[in-house]
């Protein structure tokens, strides 16, 4: 249950972030409600998470994870900006989230 919790989690926080673009500074009322109200459940559930994943594992997936879903939006739904330093970017992010949780299931299993 909790890497469901930690899913949700992630998806709370792509919808809280994507929110901050929608509420314009927070002048559209509905988007910047939105914020507050993802990003809270978000952290309830990376919290609830942290029942059975370690901390270090949990953050580094939920915030590695959500910054890599959110720069791909920007770059479909927002059209920001396409290069290769982003994109090589985004992969080193997805390669450190994926190293940190293979480092604590080795440390678990006994292996270095």
């Amino acid at each position: 249950m909790s890497w469901i919790y930690l899913i949700l989690g992630i998806f709370a926080e792509i919808i809280g972030t994507t929110s901050m673009k929608f509420s314009v500074g927070f002048t559209k009322l509905i988007p910047s409600f939105s914020i507050f109200i993802f990003y809270g459940l978000s952290l309830t559930l990376v919290t609830l998470s942290l029942e059975k994943i370690d901390v270090s594992v949990a953050y580094s997936i939920w915030s590695g994870v959500g910054t890599a879903i959110i720069a791909v939006i920007g770059i479909i739904y927002f059209k920001e900006p396409l290069s290769t330093i982003k994109i090589l970017s985004i992969l080193l992010i997805i390669a450190g989230v994926i190293g940190l949780n293979l480092d604590g299931n080795l440390m678990k299993n006994g292996q270095q």
